[in-house]
């Protein structure tokens, strides 16, 4: 069976996706089983575990707080609070951290560290995914269980100021509503001042029990200067003054309202050492997490916890009396409760641990073996037997000691059931990420493989599917793989894609696999038993539409849609060096056709149109490649040396490619830019470091002497010299201002009148120079 090499190339391409879609499918986490857009229900909140007994507590505990401001800083740093800058910058908020009544954590986020996913995890309590960036690019609505839907459920007025990616997660949720852009990342003032212009009016107001303020003012800064940059310790008193006047406010009106109000400052995501955030890294996933409330005793010392970012879910939902998202995978923060009496402590972690255990069950196929679900059958048989003392009026140390250990036992039911939870979301399927890398590398060994066969339009490949020997062989490979995955399915404990997937698609892929397991060792066998690859008379394909033409519109449309996203904003460089780099193999590969073309063998005369003709003039025989070394003797030297110079030219434009390609990886290790790779050594920064000056100026005094060496031969004697004396100054000028040295020494205070004087007028001399010679020269052509 033959196929021509376009076709066979386009089916390479199309087994190289889904090679890469099977590989991607278990490199991404998969998210935990959950119940969807269910939501859940106040009325189907368990009844307080009794003893046989009757209980008067069936609903849900009533709310501990009035009213919440949750103040949600961008890019927020926990050292930025409990650190240095903290205390220099953030009088107030240590104020409040170190004695006021209030409690501190640092929480933990979850990579992808960006807005949208994180509001997703603190408003659900679920851990979202890389996948989760792209399943909501089309539909930003937040349609799971949320905090924002039920607290206007319970009829709870939500009102918010900030950034608008909560008003497209959550339409018709507030009462009321200013979102602002985040696209402008060059404004870090107004971006703020346009939330803060509400609090005035809207503290002093009594019609909302939910106040969301997300700052972005701080997250813009990093993007443009990073976390060291002198505009940080502004921004962060500017967000101590807010702080200060809410916290003001909310005790203004503590007096007037039967509930304490209740400020949390938290953080989406923190900042990297570069500014941007989106990775793992410790100073982008540790974010401040502060509750501020005259419910909670005065601090004599600054004390703060590690918790999970999902953990403010439970948390605040219980302590604003809502129930808990069914998809929550956090667990309660023990300590926001320590007040409250040792019943409602255990009622708390009882619906907490209630929650957690029904998404076990939906997400955990051996359940009833997972540690923290049993932890938790345990414990609620336990809280029975101590509600029934309870409610016996017994008062001995056995109820206390009792009501200790159900308080230990769920606190460590809920802390191994998320903990379990979370770890599926992390889970990676391994077997599913290896069919893939097989295909895929086997689909690159037989393109680079079958490249001499392929290298002309008009060859074709010889796919060995129909040999006897390689049929036994498939037959064969067939069988292993079988096995192996039966094997795997199986063994293994954890859930795989592909043991889910029907045994008439396994087979498919398994029949894939071998198929082109067989095709590669047919081409290597031909390579390595015949050593010639299949001869064509003309291998340039003479069409007005290139692959040069094609990888240039694709390449401009990809880009092009790539500036869509900031993150490939960011990254930008990223994308053109894919391009450059693709854009010179196929340039390499064009030119291979023209000058690589195989002629006819037995040298007959073979028919050619005019078109035929015509391609064929642009083209050169490897024969003729070679023909420097065999001249006939009865040729004119002239003619001896046109052939050698075009050999040698055709030579250097084959070369070119690859020495292009060399100096753009040089250009990539000159200086590191980016968010990924900009705080790694580069050559630029061992340029300019202090150790390294002299052969910084050594480079820059070479760089100048090459420059006027190339530009100075089509120069008049004037021209010479005002360029001389133009990059003699551009180096003055450089030394001046301590970038490079000079060869002798000299009196500072000389250089800084004298020497920087004199490069900044030489240059001004150069670049004059040059404009006029450039527009007398344009006066000339028009």
């Amino acid at each position: 069976m033959r196929l021509r090499s376009s076709l066979f190339g386009v089916c390479g391409l199309l087994l190289q996706l889904f090679g890469m879609a099977v590989f991607m499918r278990g490199f991404f986490p998969a998210p935990a089983n959950s119940f969807g857009a269910a939501k859940a229900r106040a009325s189907a909140a368990p009844a307080e575990p009794a003893g046989g007994l009757a209980s008067n507590r069936t609903g849900l505990p009533s709310p501990l707080f009035g009213r919440v401001v949750i103040m949600l800083v961008d890019a927020l740093r926990e050292d930025f609070v409990f650190g240095p800058k903290g205390k220099q910058f953030m009088p107030h908020t240590q104020q409040l951290v170190e004695r006021g009544s209030s409690h501190s954590f640092i929480a933990k986020a979850w990579a992808p560290t960006v807005t949208m996913p994180r509001i997703k995890a603190m408003m659900t309590g679920k851990i979202p995914g890389f996948i989760d960036i792209i399943m909501n690019l089309n539909s930003p609505t937040l349609l799971e269980d949320n905090l924002i839907w039920q607290a206007k459920a319970a009829g709870k007025r939500t009102v918010f100021y900030g950034d608008d990616t909560w008003i497209r997660m959550f339409p018709d949720q507030f009462i009321e509503h200013d979102g602002t852009t985040s696209f402008f990342v060059s404004d870090y003032t107004e971006v703020d001042e346009n939330v803060t212009r509400h609090l005035d009016k809207v503290l002093e107001r009594n019609d909302w029990d939910l106040l969301i303020l997300h700052y972005l003012g701080l997250d813009h800064i990093g993007h443009l200067a990073g976390p060291n940059s002198h505009l940080i310790g502004p921004k962060l008193s500017e967000m101590d003054n807010i702080i200060q006047k809410v916290h003001t406010g909310l005790v203004f009106k503590d007096g007037e309202a039967p509930l304490p109000n209740l400020l949390i400052l938290c953080g989406d995501h923190g900042m990297s050492d570069t500014g941007s955030h989106g990775g793992s890294s410790s100073h982008e996933v540790n974010t401040p997490l502060v509750f501020i409330s005259p419910a909670f005793r005065k601090k004599k010392s600054f004390e703060s916890e590690h918790v999970e970012q999902t953990d403010l879910t439970s948390t605040l939902a219980l302590g604003f009396g809502l129930p808990i998202p069914r998809n929550n995978l956090g667990h309660l923060i023990p300590s926001v409760f320590e007040e409250r009496s040792l019943r409602e402590q255990l009622r708390y972690l009882h619906l907490n641990g209630y929650q957690l255990s029904l998404l076990i069950q939906e997400s955990v196929p051996a359940f009833e073996k997972d540690a923290g679900y049993k932890l938790f059958q345990i414990a609620q048989k336990s809280h029975g037997s101590w509600i029934k003392l309870y409610m016996e009026g017994n008062t001995s140390e056995t109820l206390a000691n009792l009501g200790k250990k159900v308080l230990r036992q769920y606190l460590d039911a809920v802390k191994f059931m998320s903990s379990s939870l979370s770890k599926i979301v992390a889970q990676y399927d391994l077997y599913s990420m290896i069919v893939g890398t097989i295909i895929v590398v086997e689909v690159i060994f037989l393109l680079v493989v079958c490249t001499p066969e392929a290298l002309g339009s008009t060859a074709e490949f010889e796919v060995p599917v129909f040999s006897p020997f390689y049929s036994l062989l498939f037959y064969l490979l067939c069988l292993m793989f079988a096995a192996v995955h039966v094997v795997v399915c199986t063994s293994t404990s954890t859930s795989c894609y592909f043991c889910s997937l029907s045994w008439l698609l396994v087979a498919t892929v398994i029949v894939l696999i071998s198929a082109l397991q067989c095709m590669l060792f047919s081409t290597l066998w031909k390579c390595f038993a015949n050593g010639k690859p299949q001869q064509k008379s003309c291998a340039v394909d003479c069409s007005s539409w290139s692959e040069l033409n094609l990888v240039l519109l694709l390449g401009s449309i990809g880009h092009t849609v790539s500036l869509a996203s900031s993150s490939f904003i960011e990254e930008e460089h990223q994308t053109w060096f894919f391009l450059v780099n693709t854009l010179l193999l196929v340039f390499f590969q064009d030119t291979c056709r023209k000058y690589f073309a195989v002629s006819d063998p037995k040298g007959k005369a073979t028919k050619w149109n005019s078109e035929d003709i015509d391609c064929n003039e642009q083209q050169t025989t490897i024969h003729g490649l070679f023909e420097t070394s065999d001249l006939d003797p009865k040729d004119d030297k002239s003619k001896s040396y046109a052939r050698s110079d075009r050999n040698f030219e055709k030579w250097l434009v084959l070369s070119s490619p690859w020495v292009i390609l060399v100096f753009c990886r040089l250009l990539r290790s000159l200086n590191q830019t980016g968010i990924k790779y900009a705080q790694k050594p580069d050559i630029g920064h061992w340029l300019t470091s202090s150790n390294h000056r002299i052969e910084l100026s050594t480079l820059t005094a070479i760089s100048l002497l090459l420059i006027f060496v190339l530009v100075q031969k089509k120069c008049s004697f004037v021209s010479k010299a005002a360029l001389a004396l133009g990059l003699v100054g551009i180096y003055c000028y450089r030394a001046a201002v301590g970038n490079v040295v000079f060869p002798w020494k000299l009196d500072k205070q000389y250089v800084s009148k004298y020497v920087l004087a004199a490069g900044v007028l030489s240059k001004h001399v150069l670049f004059t120079y040059l404009y006029l010679a450039y527009f007398s020269r344009e006066l000339k052509t028009f």
